[in-house]
């Protein structure tokens, strides 16, 4: 089985995008503010949606399962305030949801969290109850930044994020650190901002404790891991340097990397540099590099390619970063499909 960990519905119908205009509208003018009883998507509309899209290519590519959130660039935490982003969060996941029941065992849900700048992070426990326990999601979103590109929250290693993972570690469910668009012109969005995030992030647990404080925590850093496999020398450096365990013992039996490098070399480093058990099947499709590669004639996203041509994997190796780690690190999709039969 080949599980994809890192897929978005950057394909929802266009009245999901009409429906939040008229809700950024209601921001400065409450009487524009749609209700969400509003939003009127068929079970038709989400099937086409998903099968002319997501689904062919997973058929065309092998691949059996995607744990499946809403579109990371429309989270934009940053729009509006906690209300706005609370209904926000809650009308994308429902998609997600009604997704995952069209299509049993071929997309499992993960959730968008309602994070607003300057707010509690406590303020998401709610939705992330409501996802896992009545919609069976397996993951969570985590935006280090919900300020989109300014940074004004404090490091994840910080207490101010305490009551998020202590839910998560409750729920024996992972969250996989992924930031929304940049509202800030220095930083593109998907060139930019979610790489800078990835390494941030993993700086920001090097420097910190917070997996002698919450020991059975997971977190999933996406896009290859950002910079960090690239410079490892440079992160195995800093950890000593802070007077840290080596990294193999400080942060790997907690962080992982997906898969999302969208070049043969650049899987090649990642998997002769990151140890096999870290590294978790993923491709992002149709997300934030859509094109065809003119020097393969294959889409850049196809990165099951990049994986079966690495020499840095055996065959077992494959199967761990394909299936095995993906079952390890998210029980819940473990267990769903053992029901499933899977």
């Amino acid at each position: 089985m080949i599980i994809d960990i890192h897929g978005h519905y950057t394909t929802a119908p266009k009245a999901l995008e009409t429906w939040r205009n008229r809700q950024i509208e209601g921001i400065t003018n409450p009487a524009l503010r749609p209700k969400i009883s509003e939003l009127r998507i068929s079970d038709d509309e989400l099937r086409e949606s998903i099968e002319s899209n997501q689904l062919k290519q997973m058929r065309e590519r092998g691949c059996d399962v995607t744990v499946f959130s809403p579109r990371a660039s429309f989270m934009a935490h940053h729009i509006g305030d906690l209300q706005v982003s609370t209904t926000w969060a809650a009308v994308c996941n429902e998609l997600c949801y009604r997704v995952s029941q069209l299509f049993p065992g071929r997309f499992i849900g993960a959730a968008m969290l309602p994070q607003s700048p300057g707010a509690d992070p406590a303020t998401c426990i709610d939705e992330i109850e409501r996802c896992v326990r009545q919609y069976g999601f397996v993951a969570v979103n985590l935006s280090p930044d919900p300020s989109g590109g300014h940074w004004t929250s404090p490091p994840l290693t910080d207490r101010h994020w305490y009551p998020i993972f202590e839910k998560l570690a409750e729920l024996d469910i992972p969250a996989m650190i992924h930031v929304s668009t940049s509202c800030n012109p220095c930083f593109h969005t998907t060139g930019a901002h979610y790489i800078n995030a990835d390494t941030t992030a993993f700086m920001q647990l090097i420097e910190g404790d917070l997996f002698a404080v919450f020991p059975t925590l997971r977190l999933v850093i996406p896009h290859g891991g950002g910079a960090v496999p690239y410079h490892w020398g440079r992160y195995r450096g800093l950890t000593q340097q802070l007077g840290k365990p080596p990294l193999t013992e400080h942060l790997l039996h907690n962080v992982f990397f997906d898969t999302c490098v969208y070049h043969q070399a650049g899987v090649d480093l990642l998997a002769r540099v990151i140890p096999v058990n870290n590294i978790l099947f993923a491709s992002e499709m149709i997300g934030a590099v859509r094109g065809i590669d003119p020097e393969t004639g294959h889409h850049y996203d196809d990165t099951r390619r990049y994986v079966d041509k690495t020499p840095h994997l055996s065959a077992a190796d494959r199967d761990q970063v394909y299936q095995g780690n993906a079952r390890r690190v998210y029980p819940r999709l473990a267990a769903q499909l053992k029901t499933l039969g899977e």
